[in-house]
């Protein structure tokens, strides 16, 4: 067993996120204990029963008391007003965290809120799969999984080091950036993607061919994916677009003319184009596989727990 980082965890927010981190946490005993907060009383119930919290708390502000790591797993909307509501309620310097998927609009949302006494370390693990809730978690969601920190300017290094401890514990490689690039990396490797994903299972139902049993049934693996990237939580990624409104739109608009440049070789039959297109693209897909970032296995090696970082 793993020594003890944390004396008391405070998770606001009990879901896949949260929920894994807490068996991750119990089956190395990295902390002493482990309390939950979340706004619907069908996952405090439901969290209390699965057992990985040790206590679950009637309101956010009493999960944090005397907490020394709080950690905001709330959509990305919903941070500044938990922030506001727990604020008062925040030991002398406790660590507050989040597992955002965009940081300068939840540094913005939430900074403002905390007194000066605690240390503020935004996060982000780069692990999800395409289901949520309570029930979702498993401890070895963030193996060999990206977490990326984004400390605050004047933030303590040693409750910086403190979190980055945590986060290696539960298996996940650590690396630190600011905001701004933090927004954009995400806005080409997952928010995008996401955007392009939904679009094409929503062109699929626009067709009305999405139900057919063809389409189903011989679904290809690209159309599969689509359909697993497209069935994340709804919330979170609405939040996830409006406030990181500006990478997005630049990456959509350099997607945009790509696939212009793609559509004018296939109407004009430039093969030497398109091949050369690929033969680049394809070398992301071996750098992903060499970085261990994914499996050269069929179907990507997906089990039952098909991975989808976020």
């Amino acid at each position: 067993m793993m020594a003890q980082i944390y004396d008391r965890v405070a998770l606001i927010g009990l879901g896949l996120i949260a929920s894994s981190m807490a068996w991750a946490m119990k089956r190395d005993g990295l902390a002493g204990e482990i309390v939950g907060f979340a706004r619907s009383a069908e996952t405090r119930n439901k969290a209390a029963e699965l057992g990985f919290v040790d206590r679950v708390a009637n309101s956010a502000a009493e999960a944090v008391k005397n907490a020394d790591l709080v950690v905001l797993c709330v959509p990305v909307g919903a941070m500044g007003a938990v922030a506001a509501e727990i604020g008062p309620h925040l030991s002398q310097g406790a660590t507050v965290t989040d597992v955002g998927s965009v940081k300068a609009a939840v540094i913005d949302a939430v900074g403002p809120h905390l007194p000066d006494h605690v240390h503020f370390v935004p996060a982000h693990p780069l692990a999800g799969t395409e289901h949520s809730g309570p029930e979702a978690g498993f401890a070895e969601l963030y193996e060999n999984r990206w977490c990326l920190l984004v400390p605050v300017a004047g933030t303590d290094p040693t409750a910086t080091g403190r979190l980055r401890r945590l986060w290696e514990a539960m298996g996940a490689n650590v690396d630190e950036m600011g905001a701004e690039h933090h927004d954009l990396v995400l806005g080409v490797t997952s928010h995008a993607p996401h955007l392009i994903a939904y679009t094409m299972v929503g062109v699929a139902d626009d067709l009305q061919r999405v139900t057919d049993s063809e389409v189903i049934n011989y679904s290809a693996a690209g159309f599969r994916d689509f359909t697993r990237i497209a069935a994340s939580d709804p919330t979170m990624w609405r939040d996830v677009f409006l406030n990181n409104k500006s990478a997005t739109l630049e990456i959509l608009g350099r997607f945009t003319e790509e696939l212009f440049a793609l559509q004018r070789a296939i109407r004009t039959g430039d093969g030497d184009f398109l091949h050369d297109y690929f033969t680049r693209t394809r070398a992301i897909r071996r750098g992903i596989i060499e970085a261990g970032q994914d499996t050269a296995e069929p179907n990507f090696g997906r089990g039952a727990k098909e991975e989808d970082a976020s």
